[in-house]
């Protein structure tokens, strides 16, 4: 933090010294939050060009003056949602890799590497070449094979154990997408233990058997390497998710029963929270595959049946659990779903709340909410940051505070939804201890990266393209919109910081915040949203992975295929 605080190149503030006064009491310091949207490959994408960003690892001088290279390293909390899940998992799982060392697989000689390489649907799993050695029917009777294994062993199955291992093949770099590799491992990797990455937390939600919505009053479940359990007053609790799959009951393993290890796969924990592209399966006849594939896709659907196509089936290690106020606590089951049904798509319930003292989280949104043909649909319009303002005002809300959001229609007419914005910039106005939201929705700096959320593939030019356009959404086009931009975002990381320790704001944040800060002004006129193109258009030549990072610039000479089409 300390490096990255210099580098943003704050006039007016010793950021050195501000840390040698206070680095006795850490507590006075900023605590950093990222939570990374959900929204399919389009969300892993953009997320993937945002978290380039903050890597003080990327290439092209990530860590120069004015670069944002290191907020990555510099944050305590890393969440993600449906594919926003998909990239935290993914960088992980594999050994915290970075964004950079992804797209650079693709230019090395070997060519070994399976990481995100989506120009094969999921439907049709990978090339039989690299690491992995078969074509399409051998894919499905792989992952059929493993999941048998599952059931089996006296476990219930549903689609989205099929949905997690089919994702590890993209999203794991190992040999069947590393069916043996589970979410609880990271704890122990050195760099984990070592703190040298944020703790990842995946978000999903709650519903019961037998229900068909999920609305605010929802109980949001967490899933980090050490545990999985929810702060909601309803089940409010933790299970070390190392034991999942053991029948515990009121908190504890009775003295008959046995401990049970493996079964959270990563790609069925990364899959949990992505479980709404179930609807990828259930509507296989449109997907234009050859009819053996159709066919091996059915005889999933029919061994699994449909009632169950949309949850993730967990044995409910809160059975017997705070009996007077849990829904759940004479189920043997636990169900969860798309942490997104309950129209929270920015993972911010973990980095909300209280006991984790977070001062600032950046908010990468990547949400379809938009419904206008394209170019106008597939883009963010607040839907997310609404509905987590709302839900602290419900019974489960559980003395959660977050800051004053407008109406999503005051979104698009303020163009709150176009650039970035910050909110609850004034702590004094708030009822209690809550975060300053940055707030970082997708729109087209270089491309038009709004993809249908339900696009099964994508060639490696498009893939990076939006990596790209998600890089110049968190850098305001590496500057090019804003030189003052990188000062913003260290102003607000250290808001909540100058405020506990009675720091004069320095002149050059008070700037920042006029311009940034919704100051409360609302426009509820209807109006239609189409975002103009904000830098150069870019112009795709050929399949090379670029290094992300380099400026709009730079973006121009990215390569990417000539006639590319954009996936409806």
């Amino acid at each position: 933090m300390r490096t990255l605080l210099q580098q943003l190149n704050i006039t007016g503030l010793d950021t050195n010294a501000y840390i040698d006064n206070n680095m006795k009491n850490t507590s006075m310091l900023p605590n950093i939050g990222i939570a990374v949207s959900g929204g399919g490959y389009r969300a892993m994408l953009n997320g993937a060009g945002a978290i380039a960003a903050f890597d003080s690892r990327t290439a092209h001088n990530s860590t120069a003056a004015g670069a944002l290279g290191g907020l990555l390293q510099s944050a305590t909390y890393l969440a993600g949602l449906s594919g926003g899940s998909w990239l935290v998992g993914s960088l992980y799982v594999n050994n915290f890799t970075s964004v950079q060392s992804i797209l650079d697989q693709d230019t090395t000689a070997a060519n070994s590497g399976s990481l995100w390489q989506l120009g094969n649907s999921i439907f049709e799993g990978p090339d039989s070449s690299g690491i992995q050695l078969f074509g399409s029917l051998d894919y499905y009777d792989t992952i059929h094979s493993e999941i048998d294994g599952k059931s089996d062993a006296g476990y219930n199955i549903t689609i989205t154990d099929y949905w997690g291992r089919a994702l590890s093949f993209q999203l794991v770099n190992a040999t069947d997408g590393g069916p043996s590799y589970t979410f609880s491992s990271i704890a122990d990797a050195t760099w984990f233990t070592d703190a040298g990455a944020p703790l990842p937390i995946l978000v999903t939600d709650g519903r019961r058997p037998g229900e068909l919505l999920v609305n605010g009053n929802s109980t949001v479940y967490e899933i980090s390497p050490w545990e999985l359990g929810t702060w909601d007053p309803t089940t409010y609790g933790f299970a070390p998710l190392r034991y999942l799959g053991t029948n515990f009951t009121g908190g504890s393993i009775p003295d008959n029963e046995k401990c049970v290890r493996g079964y959270d796969n990563a790609g069925y924990i990364m899959g949990t929270s992505s479980s709404l592209f179930n609807e990828f399966l259930l509507e296989v006849n449109s997907t234009g595959l050859p009819t053996v594939i159709e066919s091996a896709l059915q005889d999933i659907l029919v061994h699994i049946g449909e009632d169950n196509n949309d949850i993730a089936d967990y044995v409910n290690p809160f059975f017997g659990f705070n009996n007077d106020t849990s829904h759940i606590y004479d189920d043997s089951m636990l169900t969860l779903v798309d942490g997104g049904e309950d129209l929270q798509n920015i993972p911010l319930h973990p980095v909300i709340q209280p006991e984790r003292h977070v001062d600032v989280v950046f908010a990468i949104d990547s949400s379809a909410d938009t419904a206008a043909p394209r170019p106008a649909a597939n883009w963010p319009n607040g839907t997310s940051l609404v509905a987590t303002y709302e839900r602290q005002f419900l019974p489960i809300g559980n003395g959660t505070v977050f800051p004053s959001i407008p109406d999503t229609q005051t979104f698009v007419n303020l163009g709150l939804n176009n650039r970035p914005t910050f909110f609850g910039c004034d702590a004094n106005n708030m009822t209690g201890e809550s975060p300053l939201i940055v707030y970082l929705p997708n729109a087209p700096y270089a491309y038009n990266s709004n993809v249908s959320t339900f696009d099964p593939s994508y060639n490696d030019t498009e893939r990076n393209a939006i990596i790209e356009n998600g890089y110049d959404v968190v850098t305001m086009g590496n500057g090019t919109l804003d030189k003052q931009w990188p000062a913003c975002v260290g102003c607000a990381i250290l808001s909540r910081s100058l405020a506990r320790t009675n720091t004069k704001v320095p002149d050059i944040c008070n700037t920042c915040f006029q311009r940034y800060c919704w100051d409360g002004t609302l426009n509820t006129t209807a109006a239609n949203y189409t975002p103009a193109m904000k830098l150069a258009d870019l112009r795709v030549t050929n399949g090379a992975a670029p290094h992300v990072g380099a400026g709009s610039q730079a973006a121009l000479i990215i390569a990417i295929a000539v006639g590319v089409a954009l996936l409806m």
